[in-house]
């Protein structure tokens, strides 16, 4: 399963809204989430998810009615402690 990262803007989303809309993504069949980065003033949100392909990640979205404007696969992540350890290793710091 691959991991993607994906952008909404949502100007005027509010967070009832957010809310209401959680337990869907909470039963989800098509995607699983496992974090939320949310600015609700500005209607910015990221979020990431587990899903089998981008095109299920899609279809997660539009069943739950909510509109993205990208979808990335996440390669890699890293800690800042985990940065640390490998400039660390390499010799770097």
């Amino acid at each position: 399963m691959a991991q993607y990262i994906t952008v909404h803007r949502a100007p005027g989303l509010l967070k009832e809204q957010w809310v209401e809309n959680a337990k869907s993504v909470h039963a989800s069949k098509h995607a699983s989430f496992k974090q939320a980065y949310v600015n609700l003033s500005t209607g910015f949100i990221v979020t990431i998810h587990d899903a089998e392909s981008r095109e299920s990640l899609e279809e997660h979205f539009e069943v739950l009615g909510f509109p993205f404007d990208e979808i990335h696969e996440i390669q890699f992540s890293q800690s800042y402690s985990e940065m640390v350890d490998m400039l660390t290793q390499m010799g770097r710091i």
